[in-house]
């Protein structure tokens, strides 16, 4: 289901808890939204979509990934940037890492480690953000 856009920075301002199997209908309300806001969107963390857990998705441009309770463990390369989000208005200046390595799950609950780099890993870090209650 198409969730609207969380605008409230108090409730953006909170950090996720951790998802769960029973966590899969945020995961379809993720697919979703963001494909309603595919022409200004590329990713989204579900505390934008009103659920304080820990499942974001990345446009990798061909495909939509699902990443569940992820975790930055490695950082690498940094730069400056401005990014945009649909929870806030304008763009803000923020630092960034070319390339980083993720723990996470994917959408079967399976857990995962993969490399990033690029906008892909930029649009993660944005994510992974969010779900620290993070706002730019």
């Amino acid at each position: 289901m198409v969730q609207p856009i969380m605008k409230d920075v108090l409730f953006l301002g909170q950090k996720s808890e951790e998802a769960t199997d029973k966590d899969t209908q945020i995961i379809q309300d993720l697919k979703d939204t963001l494909e309603a806001n595919r022409d200004r969107c590329v990713g989204m963390a579900a505390n934008m979509i009103g659920f304080r857990k820990r499942i974001i998705i990345v446009s990798l441009g061909f495909a939509d990934m699902i990443i569940v309770n992820p975790v930055i463990i490695q950082k690498s390369q940094p730069y400056d940037t401005e990014e945009g989000c649909l929870s806030l208005q304008g763009v803000r200046k923020t630092r960034r890492f070319r390339k980083i390595k993720v723990r996470y799950q994917d959408e079967s609950f399976k857990d995962q480690t993969q490399e990033f780099e690029g906008h892909v890993a930029q649009i993660i870090q944005h994510e992974c953000d969010h779900l620290e209650g993070i706002i730019i």
